[in-house]
């Protein structure tokens, strides 16, 4: 008889950052875990005992987002600096530097096969650049605002994004146009990703909501309000079922989405919580925030065997074939009519402080990388508003059809002007051979007259 499920609990924490935590990833082979933070720095943390912690030095601004590459060998991360770094995550912590975008960037993005990356910045852009020859490929232009996030799907096929105008956008890697839009949001969507089987997307809403979309069917799926602070950060259980959020109320939530309820909340911050991500077997989670701490916790209420998950959604990337683009496309309207029903939720609260007896996991700090000096850089927001853009999802035609009409209308303006140009070239030269004509009639009259 398989025994109960226990609660999650915190397994350990660390310190060494001097500023808010931004953003944490786990390494593919669990053994380290690396965070970015607003003091500028990367730290590199290993689970082995004894082991020391690497800091990286290089970004001159606050460290917006780090990411592992899918074999590990590589750590991505960007920066307010409108810079994004790779690393070499070692002793060393050699990295190169990409002058990515013109502002700030907000979120970098490996694709499962680790050729790719998506980079999305304060400047209204996505960049997609080549991994192998670390070059850049191409930008993804709608939105109309900061963009905040982009997330590849586990297929590479899609991007979705989500900006500050609104609007989480869907895209398509292959033809770079986009396919889909949702903008249903009071507020603006902090962060979106895939679930593991790429149908569904989930948004975390500086509205204090959390949103399920199937992007299949276009259609709302579930709609949480749990907390009472905005959502900066949602993170997908391997196994697809459960969603764990942070948010600036201090509070994670995890929420089984089987059921449609929140079961969970954990109280381990103090202040503002900006991340939170699962291990990428889920028997591990991480998350940080404005207190400069980093807790790991151990899931403990889903014993689903990771090598399981591993081999199914391998399975799904490389043998099942991806569903046609044109299943995402709008069929039917947002549900806008009508207040959504809020869904009810039964949970546990579970307390963990650490006790101020503990060990502090001094042995994880690099005495020799430790500065003197580290302020923390002070955000700057712009106060400037965007008014509310039509919603694209409401038109009959679909979107990607729309973009080719429009794309076939710039083309033939282009090829009107063209011909144009040409009209008045064609008149110019007809006119100065006129010229010459006449010219050469004087001329040869002259020498008529002459002899």
């Amino acid at each position: 008889m398989a025994s109960a499920p226990e609660d999650p609990v915190l397994q350990r924490y660390f310190k060494g950052h001097k500023a808010a935590i931004t953003s944490a990833d786990f390494s593919p082979d669990g053994k380290q875990l690396a965070t970015g933070s607003w003091d500028t720095f990367l730290m590199l943390w290993s689970f082995k005992p004894q082991a020391r912690a690497f800091r990286y030095v290089g970004h001159k601004d606050i460290v917006t987002s780090v990411q592992f590459s899918p074999l590990g060998n590589l750590l991505a991360s960007a920066s307010r600096d409108r810079t994004v770094r790779l690393w070499i995550p070692d002793k060393r912590g050699k990295s190169s530097e990409f002058k990515a975008h013109t502002a700030p960037v907000r979120s970098v993005d490996f694709s499962a096969d680790g050729q790719f990356l998506a980079t999305a910045s304060e400047d209204k852009s996505i960049k997609v650049w080549n991994m192998y020859r670390q070059r850049f490929l191409y930008s993804l232009y709608r939105h109309t605002h900061w963009v905040r996030c982009a997330k590849f799907s586990p297929d590479g096929r899609l991007i979705v994004s989500c900006s500050e105008d609104k609007t989480i956008k869907i895209w398509d890697t292959t033809n770079k146009q986009c396919v889909n839009n949702f903008s249903d949001f009071v507020g603006f969507a902090n962060f979106v990703d895939f679930n593991p089987n790429g149908t569904c997307i989930a948004s975390a809403g500086s509205d204090h909501t959390v949103k399920i979309w199937d992007i299949r069917v276009n259609k709302l799926l579930q709609h949480y309000q749990v907390h009472s602070g905005g959502v900066n950060c949602v993170s997908f259980h391997p196994s697809g079922n459960y969603l764990i959020t942070a948010s600036s109320d201090g509070m994670l939530k995890i929420l089984d989405l089987l059921e449609g309820r929140l079961i969970y909340t954990l109280q381990g911050h103090t202040g503002p919580v900006f991340t939170v991500t699962f291990s990428k077997g889920g028997e591990l989670f991480t998350s940080g925030g404005a207190d400069a701490q980093v807790l790991l916790w151990r899931t403990n209420f889903d014993e689903l065997n990771c090598k399981d998950v591993i081999k199914r959604n391998l399975k799904r990337l490389h043998f099942d074939s991806p569903p046609h683009l044109l299943d995402i496309y709008p069929r039917t309207p947002h549900p806008r009519e009508g207040k959504i029903e809020t869904i009810e939720t039964t949970e546990t609260t579970v307390h963990t402080l650490p006790d101020r007896g503990e060990e502090i996991c001094g042995y994880f700090l690099n005495p020799s990388l430790m500065s003197s000096e580290c302020s923390p850089t002070t955000l700057k927001k712009k106060t400037e508003e965007m008014s509310d853009l039509p919603s694209e999802n409401q038109r009959s035609i679909p979107l990607a059809v729309t973009d080719a009409l429009e794309h076939i209308m710039e083309q033939l303006n282009v090829l009107t002007q063209t011909v144009s140009i040409l009209e008045q070239r064609l008149t110019l030269t007809e006119d100065k051979l006129k010229d010459c004509l006449e010219n050469q009639q004087r001329l040869f009259n002259a020498i008529q007259q002459k002899s």
